[in-house]
């Protein structure tokens, strides 16, 4: 990889620089090197987002939250274990030092295996009724009202299918037929699409369900209503990093106390807090699951993705939070559906180029 110095960045830097190398590499890292070019650690897209769960402010300097023991190679290892010690250990990168501890290189699987290709099933919730956005959804199901131009669903898959996935399921309930008259197959856009048809509503977990096959990858699973400008890909490598069974992603919500709080002990008034705020980590929608999860989904029956969550948690099995830092929007209400309408130019100016050019 001849340009990866584009990768470092100094210790003294902060975070908010190290995420911009990382989105801007496609290597997807960030290098911390002294003056003279010796390794002293490298940031993940993991690593940030490990950093946020634990309040880091991104205006910290990155030598707070690097890995200073990341898997290295040096001049002269044979490139073959360096690709297998990659594949075996979920890792996209080894930086190649010179005896002085210098990095000299920075080998990356991506030059040996397509990442713009995967096999993993994407399952798109489509089978709400929109309740919250009647008149609207009167004639229209939520997920294929407008936005920028275009069905919600339909920005949804377009940004999956140019992360390469490529295998989709839909479920569909309410004027399903009109999704279904919409995308067909999926040849139109260069995937394949399938339908799960509830017959009844079956909740974001029921419908799973009704998949036609066994995956062998784990799956994402996301609402039909949502817009992000989440990286998919970094999403299954960090759920594969954490050996997940099920990893959720989050965000934060603030919520304001519009009045003066007294925080009291007993009769005693401790202090008066004026219009504080608290801020919630919510589930935002997104899921990716082991495909022995499958099996804890009753058939034919409703059952909601916080359920189960809740049972796998309870069977003590690995749950994973994955903090989203991107652009996201629930699209229940009118205000949310005004609102995306309003930052879509703004925040998705590249898929708006591509749709033009599709």
């Amino acid at each position: 990889m001849s340009n990866f110095r584009i990768n470092f960045v100094s210790p003294s830097e902060d975070i908010a620089q190290a995420i911009k190398v990382i989105e801007r590499s496609v290597a997807k890292i960030a290098i911390v090197v002294d003056k003279e070019d010796h390794l002293l650690g490298t940031i993940t897209d993991g690593d940030i987002r490990r950093a946020i769960l634990k309040g880091t402010v991104l205006s910290e300097s990155v030598d707070t939250i690097m890995n200073t023991s990341p898997r290295i190679a040096h001049l002269g290892d044979d490139r073959g274990e360096i690709i297998n010690i990659m594949r075996r250990n979920v890792c996209r990168h080894i930086p190649v030092l010179d005896n002085e501890g210098r990095i000299v290189k920075l080998e990356t699987l991506q030059e040996f295996v397509d990442y713009n290709s995967h096999e993993n099933f994407v399952v798109l919730m489509a089978g709400g009724q929109g309740k919250r956005l009647k008149p609207l959804t009167e004639f229209v199901p939520k997920p294929m009202l407008p936005v920028g131009g275009s069905p919600i669903l339909e920005l949804i898959l377009r940004r999956f299918r140019d992360q390469g996935f490529s295998k989709f399921f839909i479920s569909v309930n309410y004027l399903g037929h009109i999704i279904q008259n919409y995308f067909g197959d999926g040849k139109k856009w260069d995937v394949n699409i399938e339908y799960m048809c509830e017959k009844q509503q079956l909740g974001t977990g029921g419908a799973l369900s009704l998949l036609p096959q066994r995956p062998k990858k784990p799956i994402i699973v996301m609402n039909g209503d949502i817009l992000t400008k989440v990286d998919f890909r970094q999403l299954l490598e960090f759920h594969e990093e954490h050996k997940a069974q099920v990893t959720m992603c989050v965000r934060d919500h603030m919520v304001e106390i519009p009045f003066g709080v007294v925080d009291n002990d007993g009769h005693r008034i401790r202090r008066i807090r004026e219009k504080p705020t608290q801020n919630f980590l919510v589930n935002a929608g997104v899921y990716v699951l082991e495909p022995d999860v499958l099996d804890l989904i009753p058939r034919d029956e409703f059952f909601d993705m916080p359920t189960l969550v809740d049972d796998l948690i309870k069977r003590g099995q690995h749950v994973c939070l994955f903090p989203l830092r991107e652009y996201w929007i629930d699209i229940g209400r009118h205000d949310e559906l005004d609102k995306a309408m309003t930052e879509f130019s703004a925040e998705f100016s590249d898929e708006v180029a591509e749709n033009e050019n599709d």
